[in-house]
């Protein structure tokens, strides 16, 4: 029973986390392109969106990570496991590299080539702020596509003990 449970609360968590990163990408991000604000107040409105869903988010893979482990150990680890919490470190990883680096970061160029005005310099500024963004989205996809990765691993590590048992019973 508490396997099933801790089974659950794990498909559950790897839900809401891949449908958190899917809508901050797909649709949050988006919204806030067509509002139609400059780019310094963009980057500060999707900056205070990503700390306050840092907050939630957070949590989220934490105790992702905690029920995991917990399955992995009322299962019996098995390979589906120790794969999952391989790409659960590396969401770890891109996790606080997004929100350490790119958000400040980009706030920071928006802010900068505002004050250049229309120089050379905030041609330059708008131009290393694109880049930083394409990299930041590009990451963005890498995190959704591993997130889908571990919603699959969290799902079959329990249908994997499950066959198991159906067979040992025939």
């Amino acid at each position: 029973m508490l396997g099933a449970i801790a089974h659950t609360l794990h498909v559950i968590l790897a839900a809401a986390w891949l449908g958190g990163v899917v809508f901050t990408t797909t649709v949050v991000s988006p919204a806030l392109k067509s509002m139609g604000w400059d780019e310094a107040d963009q980057s500060r409105v999707r900056s205070v969106i990503g700390r306050q869903y840092a907050k939630v988010g957070t949590a989220n893979l934490v105790l992702l990570l905690v029920f995991a482990l917990l399955e992995g150990a009322l299962s019996g680890f098995g390979p589906a496991h120790y794969f999952e919490y391989a790409l659960l470190a590396v969401l770890f990883g891109l996790v606080a590299s997004h929100g350490a680096h790119f958000g400040r970061r980009l706030v920071e160029l928006a802010e900068a080539r505002k004050a250049a005005g229309n120089s050379e310099k905030a041609q330059m500024l708008a131009l290393r702020r694109r880049r930083l963004q394409r990299l930041s989205f590009s990451i963005s996809i890498l995190n959704i596509l591993i997130s889908a990765a571990v919603m699959i691993l969290a799902t079959y590590a329990r249908q994997g003990e499950v066959s198991h048992a159906r067979s040992a019973l025939a």
